[in-house]
């Protein structure tokens, strides 16, 4: 199996977990945090359905400067928009992917903020890491986040305690 391909069956197999965890979160509660260091509830789950869109950004550029691309945080209102931009970054991912070879995984890609360089890495390490990781990094997070509210979890690798 070619490497753009099992990356594919990965993020669809994710995105339909993703899915279920984002329409559970309540967002008459989106300035809600569990610690005032932490990230609000509304901006991590946006966060979460715009992190796929990074697959994009990976694949068709050399790298990201955060200097030269400002980036304005983006609260959704609704369920159904949080589900409309994690499939929009979803489609697009995989759109990606599909044009992908194996010899493009192994370019190299650079986050830096001008002159600051946080990492380069071969883009396929990135999409391990700075795509894939994180979202599942931060989609735990959230889980924890709805568990606090009292939110029931969805089963994503089997049943959850609210599911038995």
């Amino acid at each position: 199996m070619q490497q753009n391909q099992a990356l594919i069956a990965e993020i669809k197999m994710e995105a339909a977990n993703t899915r279920k965890i984002l329409e559970r979160v309540p967002l008459d509660k989106t300035d809600w945090t569990p610690h005032k260091k932490s990230m609000s509830l509304g901006r991590l789950a946006t966060h979460i359905a715009e992190i796929p869109s990074w697959v994009t950004v990976t694949l068709a550029n050399d790298g990201l400067d955060f200097a030269k691309t400002p980036y304005k945080a983006h609260v959704a209102t609704s369920n159904e928009e949080l589900v409309s931009i994690l499939d929009k970054n979803i489609n697009e991912a995989i759109a990606t992917l599909e044009k992908t070879t194996d010899a493009d995984f192994s370019s190299m890609w650079t986050l830096r903020n001008g002159e600051q360089v946080f990492f380069t890495l071969p883009k396929a390490a990135v999409l391990r890491s700075f795509a894939l990781s994180h979202n599942y990094h931060h989609r735990a997070q959230l889980g924890v986040y709805l568990r606090m509210l009292d939110v029931p979890l969805p089963g994503m690798y089997g049943p959850t305690a609210d599911e038995r």
